[in-house]
């Protein structure tokens, strides 16, 4: 996945972001790593059924806990759980939320505004979604 910068940014109708890349580039349950303006995001996508709009979910690449990239550990969504899961010392954090739901780490991370448009996927670093 390349790195995208504000020269893609888009902000016109519906869909605000930056574009980052198409769905079909993103592996369901698989995370994947991109930079935006700087930002690297761990991109994920969730939701597979043809009958449900799809659900990617963006979140800043670093574990709170160790700085270790959050882009190279597991994805577990079942039921109401949606965490990633960092690999160092298994830190988990909430994709929606950005909370850790599993010690060691205390802190948050950042999570980001997806849009996913004509099956195309932008993401707003820009947006104020501090972790509360």
């Amino acid at each position: 996945m390349s790195s995208a910068s504000t020269g893609n940014q888009l902000d016109q109708g519906n869909v605000n972001g930056t574009y980052v890349c198409g769905l079909d580039e993103l592996t369901p349950g698989t995370p994947a790593l991109t930079e935006i303006d700087g930002i690297r995001v761990a991109l994920v996508r969730v939701r597979t059924d043809a009958d449900q709009d799809p659900v990617v979910y963006a979140i800043n690449d670093r574990c709170s806990h160790a700085n270790v990239s959050l882009s190279e550990g597991e994805v577990q969504v079942e039921g109401d759980v949606c965490d990633i899961e960092c690999w160092l010392h298994g830190s988990r954090f909430d994709l929606r939320t950005g909370q850790p739901s599993g010690p060691p780490a205390t802190e948050p991370v950042m999570t980001y505004p997806v849009e996913v448009s004509e099956g195309d996927v932008y993401v707003d670093v820009s947006a104020d979604s501090d972790p509360a």
